[in-house]
């Protein structure tokens, strides 16, 4: 898996970030398969909204299957 360090994370535009608050990037495929994972875990712990988690999983998908 790739690194992403506090610096790097800061540098990345808005919108390499799938949910609110720039969390859950999406930069590259490693990280928007967690950003999949970790959206299903935040909805089943009652954390986030159903429709929050389908918003997180569509962008990450996008950046995903991005060719």
């Amino acid at each position: 898996m790739s690194k992403l360090y506090a610096a790097d994370r800061k540098k990345m535009p808005k919108s390499s970030f799938a949910g609110p608050g720039r969390s859950f990037p999406v930069n590259d495929a490693t990280h928007a398969r967690l950003a999949i994972s970790g959206a299903t875990r935040s909805e089943h712990a009652g954390n986030i909204s159903e429709s929050e988690a389908e918003r997180i999983k569509s962008k990450a998908r996008g950046k995903l299957y991005q060719r």
